[in-house]
């Protein structure tokens, strides 16, 4: 029985290691469409490219509602109309509890603490328990378990719990359970992807984190009026119907689905212009990290079928056992040349992104006369701003060849923009908007540009002589040692806000902006250096020419 299964699903080209969702695509097209001739690696690299694009957004949109929610758990009580049964001199009558006490910014900023710390040490775990097990049971499990939390803490609403205990503990779960999803798309689309310029890709495709803080921000600040146990609960909701999706989708690399990219370079006919031979590398001392795909990756697609022939040779290739490999160590992964360097401004980058992220609704309640969900719908300016950022650094990058100098400009426009938000940020509208969308593009291009395409590649450098399997450790340890700035900065901005001075917090953001632009002059200097060298190598020939 199962061999005459096993006939007909091949010779309804169906495969049957590819996820069960694929494979009943499969099987509809080879009854409706069996002469259909189609792309098959680019029909997938789509696929792959719309799926992990909405699964990452989910995470995001679980994210955001707390950064809405804060600005009813403690607000101005005195601003609002008391009902008939408040106590005469309860000024916190309308806050709820344990958020009813006057330092409450430093308890919002402990529930953000809890999560992004959590998040920040799961994180190194998670990159190498992604490389040795399914990527897609891994994100999906991950997706519904983080579902799970974003309901619970809408539940304490519903239930009525008041104890800051369950709220700490809820958000720390929630950060772990997070874990999963960066390495784990990061590595998906850099094997789907590997051949390709993955600066503007990712650019492109790293807009789901800003897609995901802005329906997330629409979502809760629909609710957080009325019932705020809502601004969780329907986040919570999409995200568990995407990860259904993901498990009976997404097929974690090609060969999943029985397509084997890449061969030796001996057998491949076509000549490679020189400009295709030049690799894009960031040099760090005396070793150069390549930013474009070299030679030994054996994730990345390096042929493309464009007839049904040659579909049909590459779906019957089966991988060779030398291309067999294992995931790397920490140490190994550490000693990749650029890691530490974008790693640690990372850190800096998303300390000043995360404050933005969990205290931007917050900071306009109070620095306007605009009502929470007024002041949530306007924080989506940053967010615009950051979908931009993220297209115009990876586009940057893949001109220059040069991502560490791309940020620096980036980071070098920021602390005057910043500045001048918190100087005139508050005098109108229009001008409040037209500032925080300059503000989410300098910020957030930087911090798309290295979680994404500078992560991807470092992950297959050539010193790995052939082992693409650092993809999620180098992309884990890259993004956790940036959760790390990501959970001091709202704790920090909680504690600064407290003071009652808001122009503290954006001395510190500007600060930190600075510091993340230092650590990465050694390598800019290299970049430039080598730019310098190819554009006189390429003169010299050209004289040579004439």
């Amino acid at each position: 029985m199962r061999g005459k299964c096993l006939k007909f699903l091949k010779m309804s080209g169906v495969n049957r290691d590819a996820p069960c969702g694929i494979q009943c695509v499969q099987r509809i097209s080879g009854w409706f469409c069996p002469r259909l001739q189609i792309n098959r690696l680019r029909w997938y690299q789509v696929s792959v490219l719309v799926l992990t694009y909405f699964t990452y957004m989910t995470y995001h949109l679980t994210r955001k509602p707390i950064s809405v929610v804060k600005s009813v758990l403690h607000q101005n009580c005195s601003a609002l109309p008391p009902p008939p049964d408040v106590v005469p001199g309860d000024d916190q009558w309308c806050n709820w509890p344990p958020f009813n006490t006057s330092d409450a910014n430093t308890l919002l900023g402990t529930l953000d603490s809890a999560f992004l710390f959590s998040y920040a040490g799961a994180m190194f775990v998670s990159g190498m328990v992604a490389e040795r097990v399914d990527l897609r049971y891994f994100l999906s499990i991950g997706m519904l378990v983080s579902s799970i939390f974003c309901y619970l803490f809408g539940l304490g609403k519903t239930l009525g719990i008041h104890h800051i205990s369950f709220y700490l503990l809820v958000q720390a779960g929630a950060g772990i359970a997070q874990t999963t999803g960066w390495p784990g798309t990061v590595s998906i689309v850099g094997k789907w992807f590997g051949n390709s310029k993955k600066g503007l890709i990712f650019g492109i495709w790293n807009s789901h984190t800003s897609l995901g803080n802005i329906l997330g921000t629409m979502m809760a600040a629909s609710y957080v009026e009325k019932d705020w146990a809502l601004s969780f609960v329907w986040p919570a909701l999409v995200m568990g119907v995407v990860a259904i999706l993901v498990f009976l989708f997404l097929a974690p690399e090609p060969r999943a689905l029985g397509l084997h990219p890449g061969e030796p370079e001996q057998s491949r006919t076509p000549r490679r212009s020189l400009e295709e031979d030049e690799q894009t590398q960031v040099i760090v001392g005396d070793q150069a990290a390549s930013l474009r795909p070299n030679r030994h990756s054996t994730n990345t697609p390096q042929i493309q079928p464009d007839d049904a022939t040659e579909q049909t040779a590459l779906l019957s290739r089966r991988p060779s056992p030398s291309r067999s490999h294992s995931a790397v160590s920490l140490s190994r992964a550490l000693a990749i040349p650029g890691v530490l360097e974008f790693s640690l401004s990372l850190l800096f980058a998303k300390l000043v992104s995360y404050t933005f992220m969990y205290w931007l609704p917050l900071y306009i309640n109070t620095s306007t006369h605009l009502t929470p969900k007024q002041s949530g719908e306007l924080s989506i300016a940053f967010d615009v701003g950051g979908v931009i950022g993220a297209a115009a650094a990876g586009l940057l990058a893949d001109c220059a060849g040069a991502p560490a100098l791309v940020c620096l400009a980036f980071y070098a426009a920021t602390a005057p923009t910043l500045l001048a938000y918190q100087t005139w940020g508050a005098l109108s509208y229009a001008l409040n908007v037209t500032l925080l969308v300059a503000a989410g593009v300098l910020v957030n291009g930087p911090y798309a540009l290295i979680t994404t395409a500078v992560s991807a590649e470092l992950g297959t450098h050539s010193s790995l002589a052939g082992d693409a399997q650092a993809l999620a450790t180098v992309t884990a340890i890259i993004d956790g040692t940036g959760s790390i700035g990501a959970a001091i900065g709202p704790m920090l901005a909680g504690v600064v806000s407290s003071w009652g001075n808001w122009s503290y917090v954006f001395y510190m953001l500007i600060t930190c902006d600075f510091l993340a632009l230092v650590l990465l002059i050694r390598i800019a200097r290299s970049e430039y250096r080598k730019i310098r060298y190819e554009r006189r190598m390429a003169s010299q020939r050209v004289v040579r020419i004439e």
